[in-house]
């Protein structure tokens, strides 16, 4: 199996069985970071790309990890959401 393919398989069940609604966002956003950096420029489009690139600055707590974990797919490295809460 591909590191991708892993990392998703990973991410997927995290994402389905967090029970904190920030880090369930933060797994979202990382499998979009990790489609984005897996496919390039053939997932989403520009505009989509800049959007969640800057959703980690927003003051909405959830966008914010959502954001958060969407840079932390694009390094195609196996992370974890830090405690959304403390930030």
């Amino acid at each position: 199996m591909s590191d991708f393919k892993s990392l998703m398989r990973r991410a997927d069940t995290m994402r389905r069985i967090e029970t904190d609604y920030l880090r369930a966002a933060w797994w979202t956003g990382y499998i979009r970071g990790l489609r984005r950096a897996h496919f390039g420029e053939r997932f989403g489009t520009l505009i989509e790309h800049e959007l969640f690139l800057s959703a980690s600055e927003s003051t909405i707590p959830d966008r914010a990890a959502m954001g958060c974990g969407y840079l932390a797919g694009l390094t195609l490295e196996p992370h974890n959401p830090l405690d959304p809460h403390d930030g």
